[in-house]
């Protein structure tokens, strides 16, 4: 008989087959419930027959096994529904007893305790939920740029080159030479923009930088785009709108279940996400006019201030200093200490970073020159600037802040399959 997955049984299934872990068990004095996990959810099985009942006694929670029986109505089980008269069939040796009661209503652990035992951690409802959500967030963005003309690429994650970003790199032994853990694909997808015009990225990014706080990872998934021919960095903001729209309506449709397990509130996304130029957010939020970022403590400030004037969970802060962003970010044309660049805040905490590049060639060695770098390190990149590059754009999605901020989760790592930081190489 075919599998039937637990969400998809209904009292009209006659004799089914569901296959799945046992979540829990519960035996009183003449039935024992058994209650299937699988990958759609739980399904309740009714065992009244003495033996049956008897062999589930040494099947511990956790056991994979295969359970035919009738599918009846009844309002109290998982689902409306439960399996009567059912046999049941390892699929494998008993389970040992995890070290997590994956059948208790919420996790009921420490983090660290979740993340040393992450595989079977992500076993319990409220964490699948979490990925679940993080999937059709991806699922959202391939399927959004897909339909607006990119290309997805795949890029180096060792390379040559550790001055892009600023930012502490991972170094590794290269066949006798130095090589590094890239940083973002920044460059790449701008040379890769000369080819397609239109590219974006799915993957990891590497940052040595020694951060032991609730919102940084050494190692976490970049969700990049890049494309040519805009006319300055409002056009990739809105790219950037039009693209988390498509991940909130994903998530709707392809994580409904996963929000509402979670208690998660999705964020609407308006036709204009609200702006606001940096100067002015140093002043809204009483920090000196010298200031060349934004504190943590302002970005919650200047969220607060988006959803009291706009009732938007979004605000694009535009125009920061030149001096704070990297050397291919264009000037603004009316004043070149500010960039045509932007972070975007979600909920009050840094989400994206995006603008328009240069792309003239002499810009290029003018930009360089003024940070005494050396142009021959970036000739691959340069040589693409030099053949002839439309204006372009684009940013960076950190996909675990995303999620983490989407669940309003305290804890970056909550939203990490396999997290990776200063004190974590294991599992």
């Amino acid at each position: 008989m075919p599998r039937t997955l637990c969400s998809a049984l209904h009292a009209g299934s006659g004799s089914v087959t569901v296959e799945g872990w046992i979540h829990r068990r519960r035996q009183l004095a003449t039935v024992t419930f058994v209650v299937l996990r699988d990958r759609s959810g739980l399904a309740q099985a009714v065992v009244t027959d003495q033996q049956v009942r008897e062999q589930v006694s040494d099947l511990p929670e956790e056991t994979v096994v295969r359970v035919t029986g009738m599918a009846i109505a009844n309002s109290k089980a998982p689902g409306g529904v439960e399996i009567v008269d059912p046999t049941v069939y390892p699929l494998g040796t008993a389970a040992e007893p995890p070290p997590i009661e994956l059948w208790r209503p919420g996790l009921g652990v420490t983090l660290p305790t979740a993340l040393d035992h992450a595989a079977i951690s992500w076993r319990h409802p409220t964490r699948q939920a979490v990925w679940q959500v993080a999937a059709a967030s991806m699922s959202g963005f391939r399927r959004h740029l897909d339909g607006a003309g990119f290309t997805e690429v795949s890029t180096p994650k060792i390379v040559g080159l550790s001055t892009e970003s600023g930012a502490n790199v991972f170094a590794l032994d290269y066949f006798g030479s130095t090589a590094y853990l890239a940083q973002s694909p920044q460059l790449y997808k701008q040379m890769l923009t000369g080819v397609f015009e239109r590219v974006y990225e799915v993957g990891p990014v590497f940052r040595a930088e020694p951060h032991d706080t609730a919102r940084h990872l050494a190692e976490y998934v970049s969700l990049d785009v890049e494309f040519g021919f805009i006319r300055d960095h409002r056009d990739v903001l809105a790219q950037l709108r039009d693209t988390l729209a498509a991940m909130v309506d994903s998530i709707s449709e392809k994580a409904g279940a996963a929000v509402r397990t979670i208690g998660a509130e999705l964020p609407f996304v308006p036709e204009q996400i609200p702006v606001i130029h940096f100067s002015e957010a140093l002043e809204l939020v009483g920090a000196a006019p010298t200031e060349p970022d934004l504190a943590p403590a302002h970005e919650r400030l200047l969220g607060q201030w988006a959803k009291s004037r706009f009732d938007s969970d979004f605000l694009a802060v535009e125009g920061y200093p030149a001096v704070k962003r990297p050397f291919y970010t264009h000037p603004q044309p009316s004043d070149p200490r500010w960039t045509n660049s932007f972070d975007l805040l979600f909920r009050g905490l840094e989400l994206v970073t995006g603008g328009q590049r240069l792309h003239n060639h002499a810009d290029y060695l003018q930009a360089l020159a003024a940070r005494a770098e050396d142009p021959a390190e970036y000739g691959p990149y340069l040589e693409a600037m030099r053949h002839g590059m439309p204006p372009h754009g684009g940013f960076a999605i950190g996909l675990e802040r995303w999620v983490t901020r989407l669940i309003e989760a305290d804890n970056i790592r909550q939203a990490t399959l396999f997290p990776r930081d200063i004190h974590r190489l294991r599992p």
